[in-house]
């Protein structure tokens, strides 16, 4: 039988191979790093901590880039003998600034052997953490939505390896990096957005209690009835109705500052200190003068703008006050009145004083109170409808039955289904005809 031939090969040839097993099993362990963990902080510390060993570079970092601000941002960067390296994360490069931003710019990979020498070198790192910087090895990280940021190899033992082989794991390195990355702040967002949705549901319900139980409230001869819509799942706008007790009942309408979550709190906050208020003075100009003085201590740039008034039941005289609120409508006889009463500045902002007026309702006449919502609304062409549209609107259906239904009707028609920029409140007082 014949022997099996015998192949020699030379030692430098046999490390060669088994550095090449030992280099595609680390890029098997990344890949196996990027499926097991969508944490972000996690995933790229296990990842660029794999990437060095392979490389054997004395440190390590990764910035992300910031497309809000065309910025560079340190994400981590890793140093065992150098543990400051953690105050680079505050750290911002602009597009060809430094090594890592003139990776980042031309979306080329560099290798730069003296460092110190290379006029493109930012400095500031090695200063902010000791480290001493002698060559750098950077290669840009492109995913499927194009720059996700630079990962960088600093003092790599086998620089002058990295125009071939080495070089190609490192870019390998990286394709797998950019893609974990891009996941991971997927994963993120997605969270994120989960997280806020939940909140927003919450603030929602917690929304929903401050308002009346019902829209519409009747005694005496008044009838007050409201529509409110939010135009995200919480809103800024405000309304409200109490039973004063003998023959008057108080009405709010009001729209907070901001947006979202912060605006439904403070709405919160403002429904529950007017009812305490308002049932303990008889006056509008007094309850908003207290109100304001509590919501004078809220966060900076958060105020109110309202009207509330008082109204007599039996004889229809309704005593208003403004706080830098919109005009209102006064229907009477068929005819549409726009009414702008004297008015003080929004609530929490300055201290001042609300005058008080009187609007006389007799049988079947009527107080329209808005928001700017429904003059602020806009169509496909980003055209708003304007408060002067909004006039010959409920001007147009002055002798309707439900005109505040007739206007947010009219109001959507206009906006040709275009999600809202902002909310919209009508609530109309009416003197029964008699």
């Amino acid at each position: 039988m014949a022997e099996d031939p015998t192949v020699s090969v030379s030692r430098d040839y046999l490390s060669t191979i088994e550095k090449k097993v030992k280099d595609l099993n680390s890029l098997i362990e990344v890949s196996s790093i990027i499926s097991s963990t969508l944490d972000f902080s996690d995933l790229i510390t296990l990842v660029m901590e794999k990437s060095k060993t392979v490389i054997q570079a004395e440190a390590c970092s990764i910035l992300l880039y910031n497309r809000e601000i065309n910025k560079l941002e340190f994400a981590v960067a890793l140093c065992e003998k150098h543990p400051d390296s953690e105050r680079l994360k505050g750290i911002t490069l602009d597009m060809g600034q430094g090594i890592a931003g003139w990776v980042a710019e031309h979306r080329k990979p560099l290798i730069i052997e003296n460092a110190q020498d290379d006029s493109r070198f930012y400095r500031e790192a090695d200063k902010l953490t000791g480290f001493e910087t002698r060559s750098i090895v950077a290669a840009p990280l492109l995913g499927r939505s194009g720059l996700v940021g630079v990962a960088e190899l600093l003092n790599p033992k086998n620089k002058d390896s990295f125009d071939g082989y080495d070089a190609e794991i490192f870019q390998a390195l990286c394709r797998q990096v950019a893609v974990a990355i891009e996941n991971a702040l997927f994963h993120r967002a997605a969270v994120e957005q989960e997280r806020l949705n939940r909140e927003l549901e919450v603030a929602a319900i917690v929304q929903k209690s401050f308002l009346p139980e019902s829209p519409v409230l009747e005694k005496g001869n008044v009838r007050v009835s409201a529509i409110s819509i939010p135009a995200s799942q919480v809103g800024g706008d405000v309304y409200d109705f109490l039973d004063l007790g003998g023959e008057k009942i108080g009405v709010l309408i009001g729209d907070v500052s901001g947006k979202g979550v912060s605006a439904a709190l403070y709405m919160a906050k403002v429904v529950s200190e007017f009812r305490n208020i308002a049932y303990r003075t008889d006056s509008p100009d007094e309850t908003l003068q207290q109100l304001h003085a509590r919501l004078s201590s809220s966060p900076r740039g958060m105020f109110l703008t309202c009207i509330y008034g008082i109204v007599n039941t039996l004889t229809g005289k309704a005593r208003l006050s403004v706080a830098g609120h919109p005009p209102f409508f006064h229907i009477h006889e068929g005819k549409a009145e726009v009414v702008a009463l004297p008015s003080g500045p929004p609530l929490g902002i300055l201290d001042s004083e609300y005058p008080v007026e009187s609007v006389s309702l007799s049988g079947g006449s009527k107080i329209i109170l808005l928001t700017d919502g429904v003059f602020d609304a806009k169509n496909s062409a980003g055209t708003r409808l304007g408060f002067e549209q909004a006039t010959a609107l409920v001007r147009d259906h002055a002798d309707g039955d439900n005109i505040i239904q007739i206007i947010a009707d009219s109001v959507d028609t206009y906006a040709q289904n275009i999600k809202p920029a902002d909310d919209l409140t009508l609530v109309q007082i009416e003197m029964n005809k008699r």
